[in-house]
């Protein structure tokens, strides 16, 4: 059995070696361009001599089981240029690649398995009858760009899936088929809760009053609880001089990414503000800063906007106008620790109240040159981060490479209801826009201080965050998120029977609550059906018994209950108890 994630991912990488052989003996004449080891599985680009549908899958499954038998292990050569040429001399890409490695000063090495040799870097299984021939699957096709550039030919991309066991490979198939079933792009269109146009343009959601009613209470108690530890709203336009990314540093590692406006009036070069940090900066330093006023806290829900490639739009999991719950921390020295200390437990007290458990990732710089900042400031605060998280005895791990160019971060992971882990909150250091911008204060001496930037956001892309938590509650929101709180059914048409169903709405709607009323001439069991499917949290039938004794049983979704059975309330109570539950934002109802 393969016990820990270097092995697994050993394996992964030798299947996509599995697959490729496996592809160019049932279609010959294809090239195998590249194939790594990825999350759950692996895939391999092809150049393909004909083409390949979904109903070939089981076939190429069938015969990379085959090779398995037949393989017993990866031979390792170091070559030349010219041999790996030669060997390679009918598969283009591999002859690209080897130019490239070689260029760059690195040892070309080419494993052999059987008849099939292939150019690689290594990371193979040391014996290959430790994979189990049944705990792998080939699971789908997509198209690929040659190294994602647009411009080159597309590639067919195969994928397959790769556990440790049979049980971990199904296990994971039937989560997969669970997600389906809460894919947020569908639920978003059966529950009413967001839009795409045309006219409006890819990648640009539309929230209606649905949507927005979550996105509003979502947002509200991000702020909410950032202004509990001194955090003040601020706001910034939409367009900005393409000047201030150059200043500081987003324009020579994102300038591709932004979307270019030309002005009528000036010659000024323009773009859609992308992000928000570079503005909040331009506040700090609007006017002289004393020790005494740090540590200053900005706090900024707004809209940005991205030029993502079309290929990688995905409902609202990646859009090109994207709304952030962002905030930035100029503070001294001594202060980051308490800072990141309530930023901790107000991220905490977020995803407490909408029921998803949180593990922390120290995320960390490698030795690349995608940096940027003093060395001393990138050792010292990713020492901090580690300090602080053993401090405030959080479950954590390091993983290189995943720092932001300017400074090192606490990246909180979600785990959603069917076992997958999101990034969501994080909490960043920043090295470089301080000095960038020439931020300063004056300190306790009279001199002239740089202060320590720390980035916030709770939810990061709300957008992004939406459709994690509609997939996490598979549309089962809260009743303090519910975009129908309340759904109140009449047995009949009389007009008694609609005039108390309207004094129930008046009071509810007294008390801030969200509730609608059925009146249509369905049957009672329809429309009971009907509050379901839309999963609205309590559902009130009422009729001539409600009319007479002025009280309610109200029916209460499935999730929500705690005791099976439901009391009998006056009108006044159960509304009362509703609205208390909003404002306290419970999870499970006490009803």
């Amino acid at each position: 059995m393969i016990e820990n994630d270097k092995s697994i991912e050993a394996v992964r990488h030798s299947l996509s070696h599995v697959l490729a052989c496996s592809v160019k003996q049932l279609y010959p004449g294809s090239q195998n361009a590249i194939g790594p080891a990825v999350e759950n599985g692996f895939y391999q680009d092809f150049e393909l001599s004909g083409p390949i549908g979904e109903e070939d899958l089981p076939k190429i499954e069938k015969k990379m089981q085959e090779i398995l038998k037949e393989w017993k292990g990866f031979e390792r050569k170091e070559v030349g240029l010219d041999e790996a040429l030669d060997i390679f001399s009918d598969n283009k890409y591999k002859q690209e690649l080897a130019r490239e490695f070689a260029e760059g000063g690195k040892i070309l090495t080419v494993y052999t398995s059987g008849d099939f040799v292939d150019l690689c870097k290594g990371g193979h299984v040391d014996d290959i009858s430790s994979i189990n021939p049944t705990s792998f699957k080939i699971m789908k096709t997509a198209g690929a760009y040659w190294k994602g550039d647009e411009k080159n030919l597309m590639l067919t991309r195969i994928y397959g899936l790769a556990f440790a066991t049979k049980q971990e490979l199904l296990d994971h198939l039937q989560m997969l088929e669970e997600a389906k079933k809460r894919d947020h792009r569908k639920l978003g269109k059966e529950l009413d809760l967001f839009i795409f146009s045309d006219l409006v343009g890819s990648g640009l959601p539309l929230y209606t009053p649905r949507g927005n009613a979550v996105r509003e209470g979502l947002i509200g108690f991000s702020e909410e609880v950032r202004a509990k530890v001194g955090f003040e709203k601020v706001w910034s336009p939409h367009i900005t001089k393409k000047e201030l990314y150059e200043v500081s540093g987003h324009w020579d590692k994102f300038g591709d990414e932004l979307f270019i406006v030309n002005s009528q009036e000036t010659s000024d070069e323009l773009v859609m503000k992308p992000m928000n940090c570079p503005h909040h900066a331009q506040i700090y330093a609007s006017r002289p800063r004393s020790y005494k006023e740090l540590p200053v806290k900005l706090m900024e829900t707004t809209t940005n906007y991205r030029d993502e490639k079309t290929g990688e739009l995905h409902g609202l999991s990646r859009v090109r106008s994207l709304t952030q719950d962002d905030s930035h921390t100029y503070c001294r020295q001594d202060q980051v620790d308490e800072i990141f200390d309530q930023l901790i437990e107000k991220i905490q007290e977020f995803y407490l109240a909408i029921d998803m458990p949180l593990k922390l990732r120290l995320s960390l710089r490698d030795d690349s040159d995608a940096y940027l900042g003093p060395t001393e400031l990138w050792k010292f605060g990713q020492e901090k981060l580690a300090a602080i998280a053993e401090r405030n005895k959080l479950e954590f791990y390091s993983e290189e490479g995943e720092a932001a160019f300017y400074g090192p971060k606490l990246d909180f992971m979600a785990t959603d209801a069917i076992g997958r882990v999101w990034q969501v909150a994080t909490v960043q250091f920043d090295f470089v826009q301080p000095e960038r911008f020439k931020l300063e204060y004056t300190n306790d001496k009279g001199e002239k201080e740089q202060p320590i930037m720390i980035h916030c956001a709770i939810m990061g892309s709300f957008d992004r965050f939406f459709s994690v938590y509609i997939e996490h509650t598979a549309g089962r929101f809260p009743i303090w998120l519910a975009p129908e709180q309340i759904r109140i059914l009449t047995v009949n048409q009389e007009q008694e029977t609609a005039d108390f169903a309207d004094s129930i709405l008046e009071q509810a709607k007294a008390l801030g609550l969200r509730a609608t009323i059925d009146n249509d001439s369905e049957s009672v069991g329809k429309k009971i059906r009907n509050a379901e499917i839309w999963k609205v949290p309590y559902t009130l039938v009422v009729g001539e018994n409600e009319i007479k004794g002025g009280r309610v049983t109200p029916r209460v979704r499935k999730d929500l209950v705690v005791i099976a059975a439901h009391p009998e309330l006056s009108i006044e109570d159960f509304l009362k108890t509703v609205a208390n539950e909003t404002k306290m934002r419970v999870i499970k109802t006490s009803l």
